[in-house]
């Protein structure tokens, strides 16, 4: 069995999925750890929250490669929380444990042709075969007709949510779908972009995960005040992006079978009374 450093695994996932580094500056780096540690075991997770921590720890397993932030800001800068007591727990308990974190998020998403975290996504939800190349990227899907009330139900229970946001009516007919992940329902930079992409592709429902209520919101609810057979479901950020890290898994470990990997879902973050 051949022995991998955490540095050495970082370097065969970048030249296996990118062709190598690709993007600088970037926010994929190592978070916390040693980049010499030797490597006994991957968790890869949305984000790695304490308790996802916690249970790579039961696992016996010591590096996690996360998507999202680990220190609560988009580039997981820390001059502002050094002093914090969240800051400090989680940071003690990385270091009680020999962890490494880094974070692999701009290179699924942009180190190549293939965005990793939407593969995920779509073989979770098993819709390879309805996806359009109306768009550069994996956005647009027909899939066969059914109603918003139909697909809510479907889609909670694939994602295992208890509730689901929605705009429209619950008996619109569905068939041309979008889907935006993450982040990218803001608009990646161009606010106006979903509003655009709903237009363009004739899009009977946008599958959204972050949202910003006076834009892709205000536009689909005002359609559906007016008649249109427009509509909205809202997953999350994370609920919309976990199921990348879950690809990954498979993806790890058909090039690293010298140590066990194992996905942990980070689960959603929120609660509903």
């Amino acid at each position: 069995m051949r022995k991998w450093t955490v540095q050495q695994v970082i370097d065969k996932i970048l030249e296996d999925m990118c062709g190598g580094p690709k993007i600088s500056p970037t926010c994929d780096i190592l978070i916390a750890g040693c980049p010499e540690q030797e490597v006994v075991g991957v968790v890869t997770t949305f984000m790695a929250t304490f308790d996802v921590l916690k249970e790579a720890v039961r696992q016996g397993k010591n590096f996690i490669i996360t998507h999202e932030p680990t220190w609560f800001n988009g580039m997981d800068q820390t001059d502002w929380c050094e002093n914090d007591s969240i800051y400090l727990a989680k940071k003690k308990y990385i270091e009680e444990h020999n962890l490494t974190v880094w974070r692999l998020h701009d290179h699924m998403h942009m180190g190549s042709q293939v965005d990793y975290i939407y593969e995920g996504l779509i073989e979770e939800l098993g819709w390879r075969e309805y996806l359009r190349e109306d768009e550069p990227q994996p956005w647009i899907y027909e899939i066969p007709k059914t109603t918003l009330r139909r697909l809510a139900d479907e889609f909670k229970e694939i994602f295992h949510m208890d509730t689901i946001q929605i705009i429209g009516s619950p008996d619109m007919e569905v068939s041309r779908v979008g889907i935006l992940v993450g982040g990218g329902s803001l608009g990646l930079g161009v606010e106006v972009m979903p509003m655009q992409v709903m237009e363009r592709n004739r899009l009977d429902l946008m599958v959204v995960g972050d949202i910003t209520e006076w834009t892709i919101c205000a536009y689909i609810n005002d359609a559906y005040q007016m008649g249109f057979n427009k509509g909205m479901i809202t997953l999350g950020h994370e609920r919309s992006e976990e199921y990348g890290m879950k690809y990954m898994e498979r993806w790890l470990q058909e090039r690293f079978p010298d140590f066990p990997v194992s996905f942990v879902d980070a689960k959603e973050p929120f609660g509903y009374l």
